[in-house]
């Protein structure tokens, strides 16, 4: 059966500027606009974001010293529709209760691709700064990305247990400085991020601090404590550490997996292909994260284990042992299209279930009773 969806925002950003602004956009929007429509809409402008940067930046070299710079009119762009998917995500929920057709359809694709996002959220932002003497390095970039997803996977760890989303906080500061970021970058160009800020600080050193800091000292403490309260009114819907913990599983060997990929690669596969390996455990990431949320709305037991990582372990083991060691870029492409694929296929056959149910539940309804 299905869970009332329960969300609670807490944010002043959203609460005295974000929330008056979409409602007033949800206003303007035609009632005939479906809400997953423009949940999907807001998400490709975050992918179009990504394709355009993957064309001039595709291996995050061009904010470098001494490299071709990306076009002015191309951070402009990133800065609009990283506004824009912003809005969407935030006006989508307030049109379902305007027009009456919230469902937990529009809940699993909401959140579901909000899962996906962080991934080409993280990669297209990393081209402000690059790789190399003036920017981040791609390992420090992976490990960035991880802690932009398990601050995304602890919010929906502590609905699991309590019952209730718990917006993140860094989720609407990091909207909304890098979308003015992107746009400061077209008008003063990159190489003002060279400079450092104060002393030996440089702004690479900034982002690196504000993704860290917003997990570190707002969304875990923050989560660790809904769940405690939780615990103390004694409305935990989990009572065991091992059935509470189990969300994490999944997420911490795919974790382990791409860790020790990168670490002991033959051929250094993270410096040759970051953009690809960035978007290959991404990808996982939501697929795994997707099945956590279709537990939470069906209030049925996460399974410890996605199937999707028992290929991966295979593909890992064969690359590392070094049987791979000349095709080790090839077999990268071949599992990221399987995982996309893979992906893709499972959000489609979801979607279909949940619509046929629905549409079977609303035809009884409807139906004239016989008696």
């Amino acid at each position: 059966y299905y869970i009332q969806y329960s969300a609670v925002d807490s944010n002043p950003l959203s609460i005295y500027i974000m929330h008056p602004f979409w409602n007033s956009v949800v206003k303007i929007l035609p009632t005939w606009l479906a809400p997953n429509l423009i949940t999907l809409t807001g998400f490709m402008f975050l992918v179009l974001t990504f394709s355009l940067l993957s064309f001039y930046d595709f291996d995050f070299y061009a904010s470098g010293e001494g490299h071709t710079h990306v076009p002015s009119w191309v951070w402009i762009v990133a800065g609009l529709f990283n506004f824009l998917a912003y809005t969407l995500d935030g006006v989508d929920g307030k049109q379902a209760r305007r027009t009456n057709s919230s469902t937990p359809l529009g809940e699993l694709f909401d959140h579901g691709l909000d899962s996906w996002a962080c991934v080409f959220f993280v990669a297209t932002a990393y081209s402000v700064f690059g790789r190399g003497e003036t920017g981040v390095s791609v390992v420090t970039l992976y490990y960035l990305l991880w802690v932009v997803l398990f601050s995304f996977i602890l919010s929906h760890w502590e609905k699991y247990n309590t019952g209730i989303l718990f917006l993140p906080w860094g989720y609407d500061i990091s909207e909304v400085t890098i979308s003015i970021v992107y746009i400061v970058t077209a008008v003063v160009g990159v190489e003002t991020w060279y400079k450092p800020v104060i002393g030996n600080i440089h702004y690479r050193n900034l982002f690196t601090v504000l993704i860290v800091g917003c997990l570190f000292v707002v969304t875990l403490p923050m989560s660790l404590y809904n769940v405690f309260k939780a615990y103390r009114n004694n409305t935990l819907k989990h009572s065991s550490v091992y059935e509470a913990l189990l969300p994490f599983f999944s997420p911490v060997l795919l974790f382990v997996l791409s860790t020790l990929w990168i670490s002991l690669s033959p051929t250094d596969i993270i410096e040759k292909q970051p953009r690809i390996f960035y978007l290959m455990v991404g990808t996982a990431f939501s697929n795994v994260t997707c099945k956590l949320i279709v537990c939470q709305m069906s209030n049925t037991r996460c399974k410890p284990l996605s199937l999707l990582l028992l290929p991966m372990t295979a593909v890992v083991l064969l690359v590392i042992s070094g049987t791979l060691q000349n095709g080790e870029i090839t077999v990268l492409y071949i599992w990221t299209a399987i995982v996309l694929l893979t992906h893709i296929h499972y959000g489609v056959s979801v979607v279909k279930q949940l619509s046929d149910h629905f549409n079977i539940y609303a035809f009884s309804l409807k139906k004239p009773n016989s008696d």
